[in-house]
């Protein structure tokens, strides 16, 4: 019984260490982060030792970031992969069926997994930290777990509507300390459905039941629009729903679409005292010694930064057909993957271009500054050889398709 309890001992103490350690290295990024973070790592200890690697990686990987600079490649710390183009949900104002990434008939052939294997392995070797998988619905392509599985020392954020994850995905899900799967709503089930489709916010609900039931983090995407700001605007509701989603938030404004169909239009985009207010709610929810969630909300964090952070500045877009933009808003890009690398993309004249004329990522009380500023863009990268990525002739009809759920 002593030995028992001097192993116990021991195994407390040894786990206290590693939460402190794990807590230090966190506050380095962010104290809110490790204020929400660490007590869900408490009650989900199989997670600590894959935590604590990937702390170890983002010190890693900066010092790898900070050579490629040395030599004239800006390589940002995360990289969004749209790995589809192929969703099951057609929600109204898509921006990515605007720009022609969702689409019935893509301009060019989708990448394969292994294709995107490369990308992944390429963007580790150039130090890239973190990767941002989106779509289409990414769980629409096979074995996309996979990927997260395999590659244990990169942090993997899946934004997808919840409604497609198979038997399969839970099961390697599991086993990935590694990966947070963050489903996307807008408020209640009115609000959701009516944006998303009949059925999607349940359908949605019980996937994230079913990742958490088998220990997967979790989050929530809210995209913020004139409809759904006063729900949101009220803390209570962020609670509500967070208390079921998972300690990660984030509110992306609604974008307009410029030149098509499926953009949200002006009706739909929160006014100035809108957005003005909703940045407080944000500030006073972080403030709070008992906040639930960590929030990320763009573009107000972004305007923090001297504007938006894309075009290798924070992060780049690889669409699902291989082409590099600055963002998964852009449709403009100079470099596909299929004939030159990543570090070649990365090294684009089209990206430092957009770097040196700061002004194009001023959001200018818009919440996306590239797409405040497309015709002055288009224009500036026509000199570069740039061109226009996706299929947006079809994407054109995307109003038009009816909700399917799968």
């Amino acid at each position: 019984m002593e030995a028992t309890n001097t192993l116990a001992g021991l195994s407390t103490d040894f786990l206290s260490k590693r939460l402190f350690g794990l807590t230090s290295r966190i506050e380095e990024i962010d104290p809110q982060l490790s204020r929400v973070l660490v007590p869900w790592v408490v009650r989900h200890p199989r997670y600590l030792p894959g935590f604590l690697r990937l702390a170890r990686t983002i010190g890693q990987s900066k010092r790898v970031r900070a050579r490629a600079l040395a030599d004239g490649v800006r390589v940002p710390p995360f990289l969004v992969l749209s790995v589809t183009s192929k969703c099951n949900l057609r929600c109204a104002g898509c921006y990515a069926g605007a720009v022609g990434t969702v689409t019935n008939a893509p301009a060019k052939p989708g990448l394969s997994l292994r294709d995107w294997y490369g990308i992944v392995d390429e963007a580790v070797r150039l130090g890239v930290m973190a990767f941002m998988i989106a779509g289409g619905e990414p769980f629409l392509l096979p074995g996309i777990v996979n990927l997260f599985r395999d590659h244990p020392d990169r942090l993997f954020l899946v934004f997808t509507n919840g409604t497609a994850l198979q038997p399969s995905d839970y099961e390697i899900l599991k086993s990935c300390s590694n990966t947070v799967v963050v489903v996307s709503l807008e408020g209640d089930r009115d609000l959701t459905d009516l944006r998303r489709g009949r059925g999607v916010y349940e359908k949605a609900f019980g996937s994230l039941d079913r990742l958490q039931a088998a220990g997967v983090l979790t989050g929530l995407a809210v995209t913020v629009g004139a409809g759904n700001i006063a729900y949101w605007s009220e803390p209570r509701n962020i609670d509500g729903l967070i208390a079921h989603s998972g300690p990660l938030a984030m509110f992306i404004e609604e974008i307009p679409a410029a030149g098509s169909i499926t953009g949200c239009d002006s009706g739909s985009l929160m006014t100035a005292e809108q957005r003005a207010h909703f940045r407080e709610v944000v500030v006073a929810y972080r403030d709070r010694l008992t906040g639930g969630a960590f929030i990320i909300h763009s573009p107000g964090d972004e305007e923090t930064l001297g504007g938006c952070v894309s075009a290798g500045r924070g992060f780049a877009h690889v669409n699902p057909s291989g082409d590099v933009t600055a963002c998964p808003v852009s449709a403009l890009a100079t470099h596909n993957v299929r004939t030159s690398n990543l570090r070649e993309a990365l090294s684009s004249p089209l990206f430092a271009m957009i770097r040196e004329n700061a002004h194009l990522l001023e959001t200018e009380g818009h919440p996306c500054g590239l797409s405040a500023h497309a015709e002055e863009l288009e224009s500036m990268a026509k000199d570069l050889g740039a061109y226009r990525t996706g299929a947006p002739e079809a994407a054109t009809k995307v109003n038009e398709w009816p909700v399917a759920i799968h």
